[in-house]
Order: structure tokens, then sequence, then C-alpha cells
């Protein structure tokens, strides 16, 4: 994730424990077990929250924060190298077949990440 994802998931951990700061029976609570034997309960971490709400759709949309993730296609990655090639090669960039993706020197991002909170989409390719 860029700084600026970084930043919206943030803002709604933030959101999510003033909530949760409220009102203790919000949201998940994480049942662990104490060195004296006792159990108590805690509220996830910002990167536990990241997670349930990367794969929890129940509770990602409960606090309003999506994050998706996708493998770009061989085409998408064929767009986005051939404005490289053709830089590096000129007109010999467009004889280029988008199989030749894998076998070039320039990383070409092999996914997009897709973060939306607030009526904000922020896309990074990784």
């Amino acid at each position: 994730m860029n700084k600026e994802q970084e930043e919206l998931v943030g803002e709604a951990y933030d959101f999510y424990s003033k909530e949760y700061e409220k009102d203790n029976s919000i949201g998940l609570c994480l049942l662990v077990q104490r060195v004296d034997g006792r159990a108590a309960y805690r509220k996830p971490d910002r990167q536990m929250f990241e997670d349930l709400c990367r794969y929890d759709t129940e509770f990602s949309e409960r606090w309003g924060l999506k994050i998706e993730e996708r493998e770009l296609s061989l085409e998408e990655r064929y767009k986005i190298a051939l404005p490289i090639w053709k830089e590096k090669y000129g007109i010999l960039a467009n004889m280029m077949v988008p199989t030749n993706v894998d076998n070039t020197p320039y990383k070409i991002p092999t996914k997009l990440i897709t973060i939306t909170y607030n009526d904000k989409i922020i896309e990074s390719y990784v």
C-alpha cells in the first residue's frame, strides 16, 4: 500500500477505535488468555482490523472500509508496459507482444489494490 492508502486505513481505524472506546460491545472483541489464567477481551490492533476489512465483507461494510486486491490480467500489464517500452525502444515497442511483459527487465506491476473509505477511492499498482 502507498502512503495515501495507509492514511485512509488509519483514518478508518481511528474511527473504529473511538467507537470501540465509547462502547466495548461494538465490533469484534478478541478473547485472550491472561497469564493468571483468567480470560479477557481486547480490541483488534490496526493490522487485524485491516485484515478483517480485507477478508470479512460484513465487517468491512459495517465500518465503511473496503480493501480489494486483485491480479492484473496480461492485457492490463501490457497496457502499463507499452509506454515504458515506447520510451526505450521507440516504434519497435509496437511489435512487442503481451507475453513479453514477463520477460522484460522492467518491473511491471502484477496487482491492483483499491481502498475505499468515506467516498474516497485510492488505487495503487504493485
